[in-house]
């Protein structure tokens, strides 16, 4: 059976706007803690914290991603712009009065290092891919190719298009992300999780709450998708998941305006162990989320193919 999405998204958002409390109200009408509103993540946290011995490991970045294979390490302390800046570059739309995350050591805080517990065989496989990345489609990342940022990579900041709306009806929270225009729906009752069998690009969802924290657990992964999209994961990015993984992240509402988010990420197919990442999300009324007009095929990937190609037909040096 095909389940039409933008039906399921819509009926949902009429739902929640008829239990959409008043401005200031804690709680929806059916008990929930009131968590909805346009969420952003701008944030100039590294991902990972720099490691001065990390240079072979990032080495087939540096073609791709200048500057991955000179890490510097961040300030002692926020530098007192940390809000003025992010990780969007110039052609970005979190610039001016857009809120921003201090700056921090890295968005990974467990292990302690700061650091994913990759697996060498991992790190082998993302590099063949950034070597080879003009030779296919396949070599791309899902986001690359305009089919999801993934989950819990669509949580991560990408740089721009950071917007995040949540919607809550009675037994559903449903969050609309900005990028790659993708609504995930979130049961919070107790309906069984699917057959094993049956394997999603973003895992199939269940989520409770535990007091003002809502947690939701996925599990149900296909093999298909990577734990970091874009540049802005830095060395997680293109490092493929395997249906082994499971996810518990974790919106704790700290008050009207401050959501911290956490994941935790298990996966011992390119991990050695979980490891958990955590940031806050700033409810910003003022922040307008705009199409984010993806499809496969789309002008980057088919630039990037082409460049391929020219170099194909270059003559040897």
């Amino acid at each position: 059976m095909r389940i039409r999405t933008g039906v399921v998204c819509a009926t949902l958002l009429a739902a929640s706007v008829m239990v959409t409390p008043a401005v200031g109200q804690d709680r929806t009408p059916d008990g929930q803690p009131n968590i909805q509103g346009v969420w952003t993540n701008f944030d100039p946290t590294p991902f990972e914290a720099p490691d001065d011995i990390d240079l072979e490991r990032l080495a087939p970045l540096a073609a791709w991603f200048p500057g991955t294979n000179r890490p510097q390490r961040p300030p002692a302390t926020p530098s007192p712009d940390a809000r003025s800046r992010g990780p969007q570059g110039p052609w970005g739309d979190g610039p001016g009065d857009a809120l921003r995350n201090e700056r921090r050591r890295s968005m990974i805080v467990d292990p302690p290092s700061g650091r994913a517990p990759l697996r060498a065989s991992a790190i082998a496989r993302r590099n063949q891919n950034l070597v080879n990345l003009t030779d296919g489609w396949l070599t791309h990342t899902p986001w690359e190719r305009c089919i999801t940022r993934g989950i819990p990579g669509g949580m991560f900041p990408g740089g721009y298009g950071a917007g995040y709306q949540i919607l809550q009806a009675p037994g559903y929270v449903v969050i609309f992300y900005e990028m790659i225009h993708e609504a995930r729906i979130i049961p919070i009752n107790d309906r069984a999780p699917l057959s094993e069998k049956i394997r999603l690009w973003n895992g199939d969802a269940r989520g409770r709450w535990e007091g003002d924290t809502l947690v939701v657990e996925t599990a149900n992964y296909n093999d298909q998708g990577t734990i970091g999209t874009n540049i802005a994961s830095r060395g997680l990015r293109g490092i493929q998941q395997s249906e082994a993984l499971k996810i518990v992240e974790r919106f704790t509402r700290v008050d009207r305006d401050t959501v911290n988010y956490d994941v935790t990420i298990d996966d011992l197919g390119p991990f050695t162990a979980p490891w958990t990442v955590a940031m806050p999300l700033n409810r910003d009324s003022s922040y307008q989320i705009f199409e984010y007009a993806c499809h496969e095929g789309n002008y980057g990937l088919e630039n990037s193919l082409r460049s391929g190609r020219a170099d194909d037909k270059a003559p040897a040096p």
